[in-house]
């Protein structure tokens, strides 16, 4: 075990934890933040992603001692509140149906839109390549994601 001092959602955490336990377990079991999803566990679905200085990042493969001071940003620090353009346009294009992958779509689409506000079809294709819905709702999440980046 080893005392690790991370960033998340703006705030200083601190947690004793094996230094190779992957920040999901880190956020879910350690912090109580339940937002970002376990899918996969391989890296591969996206259901876990949050943010490491605002790249969308797998979180079931990071160790914790991987991170240092870099900032974490899960489905819960992306808006107190739910105002966030897409948390927003999700409902408007009533995109979740089971919703389980739902908060790492909207994370790997955030990370999209910080670094291209207008995103064509195959960028959108491109940045949410690997982001698994089994309720298959990608013409949803694809128009959500135009609508995100309208408003901003």
């Amino acid at each position: 075990m080893a005392n690790f001092k991370l960033n998340i959602n703006g705030k200083k955490q601190d947690v004793n934890v094996d230094p190779s336990t992957p920040i999901l377990w880190v956020l879910r079991d350690s912090l109580q933040l339940v937002g970002t999803k376990y899918g996969c566990g391989i890296a591969q679905c996206g259901a876990c992603t949050v943010h490491i200085n605002g790249a969308a990042m797998r979180s079931c493969q990071l160790p914790v001692s991987a991170v240092g001071d870099k900032k974490i940003t899960t489905i819960e620090g992306l808006s107190e509140n739910g105002t966030h353009a897409l948390q927003k346009a999700w409902i408007e294009h009533d995109v979740p149906q089971c919703g389980y992958c739902q908060a790492g779509q909207i994370m790997s689409a955030s990370a999209l839109l910080k670094d291209n506000p207008n995103p064509s079809d195959a960028d959108i294709d491109a940045a949410m390549h690997g982001n698994i819905c089994r309720c298959g709702t990608y013409t949803r999440i694809k128009a959500a994601i135009k609508t995100a980046s309208k408003i901003g």
